[in-house]
């Protein structure tokens, strides 16, 4: 699979391959530097691929070549982890950080959209688990509906913005990684700030309370809005790990503090 981007692209391994079920990943060096060659094994990843080329390097990694199924991306080598601080007393610190990197991200560009997929086709998972579950779960998919159906503005969206999706590129900054491809109101990529399964402070009322004035002021969202997003969102996320066959109760929890903040008038 990776034989023919190596000869066209003259690259040198540098790293065992990578595989999961969305990609195929190798770490090598293009012209002496650091780059990761990732060929797409669906469609959801050669999307992230189109938008990633669209950043054209602003906010995100630079893509140093493409073809096909297959993109060259800059790689990045420092040890620094967003997830690191958040866990050891930089959460804070982590969140700006992040903000600042969506913020780019969102920035209007004077040229054609990439093939993204609309915010009400990537809730569609949500409504058949409402029906069947109800309870949370049906209560985060009313707030989906209110929400994309009076969106305020809509635009590129990363689709997965989680602490380890955006990575330490030293001097070029913070960049993202791995996008989904979505449009929509960009409340959505905040979200995921509050729901981050790996990080297990999400699951505390005190940290979405210490995080929300935080994320707000960074994303100039109102809390409400910002708060409404996050009940979606959670939901969302729990239906894919009953997809999937995982454990949808971390996310429930994250949906069911949010609520309640909610109706406490945060």
């Amino acid at each position: 699979m990776f034989d023919r981007f190596i000869e066209a692209w003259s690259l040198m391994p540098d790293g065992v391959p990578i595989v999961t079920p969305s990609s195929r990943l190798l770490a090598v060096r293009w012209n002496g530097l650091p780059a990761m060659l990732k060929v797409a094994t669906i469609a959801e990843e050669k999307r992230g691929g189109l938008l990633m080329q669209w950043w054209d390097g602003e906010g995100a990694a630079t893509v140093y070549a493409h073809a096909d199924n297959a993109v060259l991306l800059e790689r990045a080598e420092d040890k620094r982890s967003l997830l690191t601080m958040a866990m050891n007393g930089e959460d804070d610190e982590a969140s700006r950080i992040i903000c600042e990197t969506v913020r780019t991200l969102h920035k209007p560009r004077a040229k054609p959209y990439p093939d993204l997929v609309p915010l009400h086709d990537w809730f569609r998972a949500l409504e058949p688990v409402a029906l069947t579950h109800g309870g949370i779960f049906r209560t985060s998919a009313a707030v989906a509906t209110g929400l994309l159906a009076e969106p305020q503005g809509a635009g590129v969206l990363h689709g997965d913005i989680h602490h380890s999706n955006i990575l330490d590129f030293e001097d070029r900054g913070w960049l993202a990684i791995d996008p989904k491809g979505l449009l929509g109101e960009r409340g959505y990529d905040y979200a995921n700030l509050f729901c981050n399964p790996d990080l297990p402070a999400t699951r505390d009322v005190e940290r979405l309370r210490r995080q929300l004035p935080v994320v707000a002021r960074e994303s100039a969202l109102a809390p409400e809005r910002l708060l409404r997003w996050i009940v979606a969102y959670a939901g969302l996320s729990a239906a894919w790990f009953i997809e999937d066959g995982g454990d949808p109760g971390p996310a429930l929890g994250v949906a069911e503090i949010a609520v309640a903040e909610l109706a406490n008038g945060s």
